[in-house]
């Protein structure tokens, strides 16, 4: 049996409204209604999200789609990086930012989660979620991109990150391991 690493899908990004707020695009919530194709099988009892309303959006999408009859579960510790300390960035800036992030998993940079403890929690948290069987999580990019790394058993890299919003990989929670890449929602 496996788990799976579900991203959030594409949003409607304002930088006047806290990253966290953020919800689906349209695009977003058409991509969400596919990814039963890859983040489901019928061995998954449950559906757990991280707290961001881009995250719950596309879980609660995917329980409709597979008519799950239990709700999604909310957990905190699988929140995205912590980046509270910058908020909004322009996005070239912001991919220079998270390129650092990942390059120098051991510091801060501008103040946002080292990559090292964001790891630790997003580890602790998704081991014991699945203390009592398999579980798709839904989350966000950098969030899988760490988790992938300790899967595989290799450093924190941004090569581990997620081709696209909305894109999925499997583990094997008992054997600790990535059983498959992350792979896009058609």
């Amino acid at each position: 049996m496996v788990s799976c690493f579900l991203t959030h899908a594409e949003v409607v990004v304002d930088p006047e409204v806290p990253i966290e707020s953020w919800g689906l695009s349209a695009a977003g919530r058409r991509r969400a209604a596919a990814a039963h194709r890859l983040a489901w099988s019928p061995d998954v009892g449950r559906i757990v999200s991280s707290a961001e309303r881009k995250a719950e959006e596309t879980a609660a999408v995917l329980a409709r789609a597979v008519g799950s009859g239990s709700d999604v579960e909310v957990e905190p510790a699988l929140g995205e990086i912590d980046r509270s300390a910058t908020g909004y960035l322009p996005p070239t800036e912001f991919e220079a930012v998270v390129d650092a992030f990942f390059a120098r998993p051991d510091e801060s940079v501008r103040g946002w989660e080292r990559a090292v403890d964001a790891q630790a929690r997003i580890v602790a948290a998704v081991r014991a979620l699945t203390r009592i069987g398999d579980v798709t999580v839904v989350s966000h990019g950098a969030v899988g991109a760490l988790l992938l790394a300790d899967l595989r058993g290799v450093p924190i890299s941004r090569a581990l990150d997620q081709p696209g919003m909305g894109s999925v990989f499997t583990f094997d929670p008992r054997r600790w391991r990535a059983c498959s890449g992350w792979a896009r929602v058609g």
